[in-house]
């Protein structure tokens, strides 16, 4: 019989590969769909790629942060995976994989004018120790880890996260700019023309079928059309919202603190973005998963694990084909390199947890961001959004238990104590360009949530504003300004 659910719950974390993360983790454990026994597809410790005539073989062990942002955007990670000389022709297939170029493109990032690598070239192949990463590594040991799931497409965050509300990414293939944010459907925000999991789930059960958290003054969820100021709620409320027996909302979405977004630094988050480290998010995940365990809704909910995006960090898994989700055309408004989405980007760690999966599986099966929704639809009877989710694994088979386990542990184990930076770290300029990264789409949220605290008359002002803004100065100054608005509306509320 089905296990019926009463709560999802998806944490999405930052930039990371699965062999980075957990290639060195050794695990063994139950097929999961055979049931026999089966080892996780990590690293044997002769991989490796080369640059300029010298070997970097993947090692044992990573540094708390890095030195610069590794490339992940679309350019990047075409070079990472097919190699130097590789290219894209618009609407054309993508060219043939053999991970070869994450070294050669971290020496030489295409797209990180701030910061190349400085001369340390094997810091892209460095894998972490299970000991490094204490909580990840027990939750994939209790539950379900997935060694086959991928970042939806080849490329950078903002379009990787979009996969995972709407099974699409309206086409976009880029980092978006400041001039593109503005043109989001009239500064209303991301529309998917199929919706997105979160107009279904108002559908099915109007106003209990979605909640947000964030630690984060500006989760990139909130750039969506229809996700307003008020539908934000702080991850400093979560533990005590789950605890209680009233907790209505099928699905719940949970952003990390992205840190100093601004500088690109990304320090005094939670994220695990390269350049700040992964044990407060590691903090993050335990406090997440302990929340949930120790609630009365334990013994109904699911929660997924992920990553958006590898990040620039090396894996050695071939990426595969995907189903384009039909939705949008080559070289459409937001596809700048013509890309077709027939191709999944970077295979990325995924956990998938619940007192309905048998403890220690290993699921081999094909996933990416799109098992989502497609995971969310199966679950709450929903329908698809676009081919891609339709053609989507759901993890829903994992939960075959009849009953729901009392082994699962109600704490983890204590996380590894933070380690200091070990490599000086290059910082861009404050007046360099802010069309880089994930920057504009945070301008984009912090504009989203200007213009709902602030009176109608002055929308004019707030879009002039953000329309001039051309450097990080000149954003940060914004985004501490509409902080300061928005805590001050909360206080009130």
């Amino acid at each position: 019989m089905p296990v019926t659910l009463t709560n999802i719950f998806v944490l999405m974390l930052e930039n990371r590969s699965f062999d980075h993360l957990l290639g060195f983790c050794g695990i063994t454990g139950f097929d999961a769909e055979t049931g026999a026994p089966t080892a996780v597809n990590g690293l044997v410790g002769t991989e490796s790629n080369s640059y300029r005539g010298q070997v970097y073989p993947v090692t044992r062990g990573a540094d708390e942060t890095m030195p610069v942002d590794p490339g992940h955007e679309f350019l990047d990670v075409l070079e990472e995976l097919c190699g130097t000389n590789a290219a894209y022709l618009p609407g054309g297939p993508y060219p043939a994989i053999n991970n070869s170029g994450f070294a050669s493109d971290y020496a030489l990032s295409h797209t990180k004018d701030e910061g190349n690598a400085p001369d340390n070239y094997g810091e892209i192949m460095k894998c972490f120790r299970p000991e490094q990463l204490p909580i990840l590594n027990a939750l994939a040991r209790e539950f379900a880890v997935c060694d086959n799931w991928h970042a939806s497409i080849p490329g950078p965050t903002w379009p990787n996260r979009l996969f995972s509300f709407g099974a699409s990414s309206d086409g976009l293939d880029h980092s978006p700019t400041t001039a593109e944010i503005l043109t989001w459907e009239t500064v209303e925000g991301i529309e998917f023309k199929n919706g997105m999991i979160f107009d279904a789930l108002t559908r099915k059960a109007g106003a209990n079928g979605w909640r947000i958290y964030s630690a984060d003054d500006f989760p990139l969820v909130a750039a969506l059309k229809g996700i307003g100021f008020s539908d934000i709620h702080s991850y400093d409320n979560f533990k005590l919202d789950i605890a209680k027996a009233s907790y209505p909302w099928l699905y719940t979405w949970i952003e990390p603190n992205y840190g100093d977004m601004v500088s690109g630094t990304f320090r005094g988050g939670n994220s695990q973005h390269p350049l700040d480290g992964v044990t407060p998010g590691e903090v993050l995940i335990k406090a997440t998963y302990e929340a949930i365990r120790n609630s009365p809704h334990w013994n109904s909910s699911l929660l997924i694990i992920t990553w958006d995006e590898h990040g620039g960090f090396y894996d050695h898994a071939i990426p595969p084909a995907a189903v384009p989700p039909g939705d949008t055309m080559p070289l459409s408004k937001y596809n700048q390199y013509g890309f077709t989405f027939a191709q999944l980007g970077v295979r990325v760690p995924a956990v998938v947890v619940s007192p309905y999966i048998r403890k220690n599986v290993i699921d081999h099966r094909l996933y990416d961001h799109s098992s989502i929704p497609k995971t969310v639809a199966d679950a709450f009877v929903l329908a698809p959004l676009t081919e891609r989710d339709k053609a989507a694994n759901s993890v829903m088979p994992l939960l075959y238990l009849a009953d729901p386990r009392t082994d699962a542990p109600s704490m983890l184990p204590p996380t590894a104590p933070p380690r200091p930076p070990t490599m000086v770290q290059k910082v861009p300029a404050p007046d360099s360009t802010v069309d880089s990264g994930s920057l504009p789409a945070f301008l984009h949220v912090a504009m989203q949530h200007d213009l709902a605290v602030s009176p109608p008359a002055q929308r004019h002002a707030i879009l002039t504003r953000v329309q001039a803004i051309q450097t990080r100065a000149q954003a940060g100054q914004y985004i501490s300004d509409v902080r300061a608005k928005i805590r001050a509306a909360r206080a009130l509320s």
